[in-house]
């Protein structure tokens, strides 16, 4: 794999707020405190040591305030972007004689504060998004209605997503609670049934883990960071088949005389109101998470740390404040970390539809491209394997869903590693920035996935 920061002017040197793929034409959109959307061809790498780039195309005009979010619809035909001001356009594609133009097709209006984040139903027919304004809206996007309101946060909800088996919508917010809704169908006068999401779980605190012979009576603690984290954005995101759900901006103490230590929580479909696993512990606070369009092959070799039961591997990444995690279902361990990225906070994360890229976005005005070769991420499930896996267990996670994989020491070292062999020149490159000549450069740091017991710490969190 290779790539960098891109060299060019993204939104007039304003802070990239948001990014994404389309999913057929593996055009980048992307979103800035310009108060444009911009679209861009991505061109794969010329040489080994230089990383691909990017061409502009055009740019969607409309927004009157800046753009946090904008999400392409499952189908490719519709685009929605949220900006401040509870602005939330859609923008509809439309064939030309010349090729393509995208156009304004409905404004939805209700939120009353700054749209962060919004993620699409499968069918295309919904939309859910969260805003500064407390709530959630689920909207009838042909009809450009609300569908419905979900207003039990107290504070910004910053991270929406959508159940690919439509069953669930989950929220993340800055009051430290993440909410997961069931769809509990209405049925109407006329007899049809309409979907209805009931708060189901709200989880907000879990048990602090205790030695066995332990006199102090264990105590709660939050699961998740408050309001004071530095960034708008919490995205969270269910694996591509719904078996498991990626809640960042965690925040977890292993013992009571412990500093908290910044992760990310994997919570199984069998069991929504406890996290089952937690990652390995970041040196900054999680902010988003992605995963990848392509569902791959399981290797060849097992690896001692699973704790997945799948019959095919998922790839995902998940963004801190400063720094990038590349993470698979078969290994226990970061199967890479990029740190050094940009001089401030990433922003979004998005995989091109052929698993070819990856980009994220920041508030220094720039964004990173990286690429990776036919081999980096492994084989693509094939047709006759998944014929082979449909009779297979389902569950997502091994069942011993209440250990935690803390790995903090090593990943935290591997990052700093990375950043420390980056700061020898940091002089030299903030000089050149504020000049205009250049910005920060990545450190990749491959992460083996060979197995080391002293990197797997089980502990217990009880419900």
């Amino acid at each position: 794999m290779r790539g960098g920061t891109v060299q060019i002017n993204w939104h007039d040197t304003k802070p990239v707020l948001t990014l994404d793929f389309h999913p057929k034409s593996g055009l980048l959109a992307t979103g800035g405190a310009d108060f444009d959307i911009k679209l861009w061809q991505i061109n794969p790498s010329e040489g080994e040591n230089k990383g691909p780039t990017a061409s502009y195309q055009s740019s969607l005009t409309y927004h009157g305030s800046a753009v946090n979010v904008l999400r392409f619809s499952p189908s490719g035909g519709l685009l929605a972007s949220g900006a401040d001001g509870g602005e939330l356009i859609i923008w509809k594609l439309h064939p030309t004689d010349v090729g393509q133009t995208w156009k304004v097709l409905k404004s939805l209006s209700f939120h009353r504060k700054d749209v962060l984040d919004m993620e699409w139903s499968t069918d295309d027919a919904h939309l859910i998004t969260g805003s500064v304004d407390n709530s959630c809206i689920i909207w009838d996007v042909c009809k450009g209605s609300v569908h419905q309101i979900l207003d039990g946060h107290l504070h910004y909800v910053q991270g929406v997503s959508w159940d690919p088996l439509g069953h669930y919508v989950a929220s993340l917010s800055s009051d430290r609670t993440c909410r997961i809704y069931g769809n509990k169908p209405l049925t109407t006068s006329k007899g049809l049934k309409t979907s209805n999401y009931a708060a189901q779980h709200v989880i907000t605190k879990a048990e602090q883990q205790l030695p066995a012979d332990s006199k102090i009576l264990s105590t709660k603690t939050h699961l998740f960071h408050d309001e004071t984290l530095p960034s708008f954005f919490r995205r969270l995101a269910w694996s591509p088949d719904g078996s498991f759900l990626v809640v960042p901006a965690g925040s977890y103490k292993f013992s009571s005389t412990s500093d908290s230590v910044n992760t990310a929580y994997i919570f199984s479909r069998k069991d929504l109101s406890r996290p089952a696993l937690q990652l390995p512990a970041s040196g900054k606070p999680v902010i988003a998470v992605r995963f990848c369009p392509i569902v791959f092959s399981l290797r060849a070799h097992k690896s001692a740390g699973e704790f997945f039961k799948l019959p095919y591997r998922y790839v995902f990444a998940v963004a801190t404040l400063n720094s990038l995690y590349i993470y698979d279902t078969e290994s226990v361990p970061p199967i890479a970390i990029f740190a050094g990225l940009h001089y401030a906070a990433i922003t979004d994360i998005s995989w091109s539809p052929d698993a070819k890229y990856l980009a994220l976005s920041s508030q220094d005005g720039y964004c990173t491209l990286v690429e990776f070769d036919r081999d980096d991420l492994g084989s693509p499930f094939t047709i006759s394997e998944a014929e082979k896996a449909k009779d297979e267990i389902k569950n997502p996670v091994d069942q011993v869903p209440t250990e935690v994989i803390n790995t903090t020491s090593t990943d935290v070292e591997a990052e700093s590693k990375a950043e420390a062999e980056s700061k020898a020149d940091r002089n030299k490159k903030e000089t050149e920035a504020s000049e205009g000549k250049a910005s920060p450069n990545p450190v990749s740091v491959p992460v083996s996935n060979k197995p080391a017991k002293r990197r797997i710490t089980p502990m217990a969190i009880d419900p």
